[in-house]
């Protein structure tokens, strides 16, 4: 069982921004985008919108949602699942844990519902 990698420290990622994890860190396909949610929750979903390219850790974040900065497509934070057009493609959710204040990715594993 992998125990995640540590990608930064919970003070890096303010509520309701975003951060940039590069593909070298993560060892995956796109950068990784970790976005902190309004209620301070971490999600991480792949960084770049499904649409054009355009990156979601800039993107506003906000009650569940990241909507693309450029479009405003909407994702889901938990899931991944789109929901505003002109995005009509989901992106990734990778699993994520915050442990004594310490952000762990587990790049390419699902979240827990």
């Amino acid at each position: 069982m992998s125990t995640g990698i540590r990608v930064a420290s919970l003070d890096d990622l303010s509520v309701e921004e975003g951060l940039q994890i590069s593909s070298d860190v993560t060892g995956t396909e796109d950068d990784i985008a970790l976005l902190r949610d309004t209620d301070g929750t971490v999600y991480a979903l792949n960084d770049t919108c499904t649409h054009a390219i355009a990156s979601l850790s800039d993107g506003y974040v906000e009650d569940g949602y990241v909507e693309c900065p450029v479009h405003a497509s909407r994702f889901c934070l938990k899931n991944g699942k789109v929901s505003g057009l002109p995005a009509t493609v989901d992106t990734v959710a990778h699993k994520v844990e915050v442990r004594d204040g310490e952000i762990y990715l587990f790049p390419n594993e699902s979240p827990e519902a």
